[in-house]
């Protein structure tokens, strides 16, 4: 039988839209709008990878299948509100590219969740496992809705409702989401139970491999919930040492305070650079003296914002990006900094904790203002890397101690670091173009020995 007994059918809601237009929803707060009005995601990540691609002389039919997704999933699915009423969702999966193994990519809740926004996302995450070395494609997915708007019981239905949607779609050996924006360990909790008891599976521990970033008590590994800032830092640590930049003492500005930014900030504090302005989706705080990273951190996971924190002076968007520092790590969504933000930055490094958060444009007018970028497409690869290690130790039942996971994720930061610096050093390009010219390098050359089939 249906989940929707005969005559509920006008109870059924489509989860209401919000009133911006499509073209800007989600790029930032309403009042901190970016001035871009239309930001076409997907384009731009073709566009790094045909540069890439005329750098190495990329097979046209190489280039031509990892220009579009393998498969792009849509589900509508019914979920009971709190209220009785029931309200209808629409979700995403997006499998772009398995050719170096299953699909792996996180799961967004977010009220500006596009089509071309995930097609996006899923194509980074294949030039991340690929620049990573790791046995994975790219995918990314979720729902549109904003999941801060619903109560956590009706949270958990919403993602069992989505998993059981998505069925035999995903898998531990066929496509294995991960938190995103707006999803966390218990999502991926609720997400396991619900393919564990859907979907029949021998092993029980390798099944739990179908989602990374779960607790650890859960099936989790250690040092996954700070590993995308982890890896950040690691990068940043590698440009400062290869740059004869002392990282002590220096001012660090942090747009997003969500997981990223704010493992970002506290592991940087812990190497003596402070933290003097941070923003979000309510707006910006500026403190001259240095935030306590700790504190905010801790303030934020109790109240899910910056806004009301006390110690710091509300400042502007415009305000925060003419601010004095030495290193910004965007770390909220992408198209945040533009051409107007990158004039404005006063700052050395730009270090990318967000997917897409630079355009092409601001990023040629920061390396023509001398203002180093260190890209996403390896600058916040530490999350994947890190899923990578859970996803191991569950198919071998194992668990790993906190200090071998840092030690294995430094190492890959520190290895995807130097092949990367070298492209960039003997093909005179940046360091954007350098990652993505490694990544596909690898892509090729396993299409090349496995030709097409049939």
């Amino acid at each position: 039988m249906s989940e929707l007994a005969s005559g509920t059918e006008t109870n059924v809601r489509e989860a209401p839209r919000s009133s911006r237009p499509l073209e800007v929803i989600g790029r930032s707060s309403p009042s901190n709008a970016p001035p871009e009005e239309r930001y076409e995601f997907f384009t731009v990540v073709q566009g790094y990878l045909d540069r890439a691609a005329s750098i190495i002389g990329t097979p046209a039919y190489v280039q031509s299948i990892l220009s579009q997704p393998k498969n792009e999933l849509i589900v509508h699915f019914p979920v009971r509100m709190d209220n009785g009423e029931y309200r209808l969702f629409k979700g995403y999966r997006i499998q772009h590219s398995n050719i170096l193994g299953p699909y792996k990519g996180g799961m967004r809740y977010h009220e500006s969740a596009s089509l071309d926004d995930f097609k996006a996302l899923a194509s980074l995450m294949t030039w991340k496992c690929s620049l990573m070395n790791l046995p994975f494609g790219g995918a990314k997915g979720g729902i549109k809705f904003n999941p801060r708007e619903v109560s956590r019981a009706e949270l958990q239905r919403i993602t069992r409702r989505f998993f059981h949607a998505l069925g035999g779609n995903i898998g531990p050996d066929y496509d294995i989401p991960a938190p995103d924006m707006g999803t966390n360990a218990q999502t991926m909790a609720w997400a396991m139970d619900t393919y564990v008891n859907t979907v029949g599976m021998v092993s029980k521990q390798a099944v739990m491999g179908v989602v990374t970033g779960k607790p650890i008590t859960s099936g989790g590994t250690f040092g996954r919930e700070k590993a995308t800032g982890q890896g950040l830092v690691f990068c940043i640590q590698d440009w400062a040492r290869r740059n004869h930049f002392d990282l002590e003492g220096k001012k660090l500005m942090v747009q997003g305070f969500g997981n990223v930014g704010s493992h970002t900030a506290v592991l940087l504090s812990h190497l003596g650079v402070s933290l003097v302005a941070v923003g979000d989706h309510t707006g910006y705080l500026y403190n001259p003296e240095g935030f306590n990273a700790h504190r905010l951190q801790s303030y934020v996971q109790s109240h899910g914002s910056i806004a009301g924190y006390p110690n710091g002076n509300a400042i502007t968007r415009e305000d925060f990006f003419s601010l004095q520092a030495d290193i910004f790590v965007p770390a909220a969504l992408e198209n945040q900094v533009g051409v107007t933000e990158a004039e404005a930055l006063q700052v050395k490094l730009v270090a990318e904790g967000a997917n897409g958060p630079t355009t092409p444009d601001g990023e040629r007018v920061l390396l023509r203002r001398g203002i180093e970028v260190l890209p996403d497409v390896i600058a916040n690869a530490g999350g994947v890397t890190v899923s990578y290690y859970e996803w191991v130790q569950n198919r071998r039942s194992e668990q790993w101690d906190i200090e071998e996971v840092e030690t294995r994720l430094r190492e890959a930061m520190e290895n995807a670091y130097s092949r990367v610096a070298h492209v960039a050093l003997n093909a005179g390009c940046d360091f954007r173009t350098a990652c993505y010219v490694v990544a596909l390098q690898r892509l090729q050359q396993v299409y090349e020995e496995r030709e097409i089939f049939p």
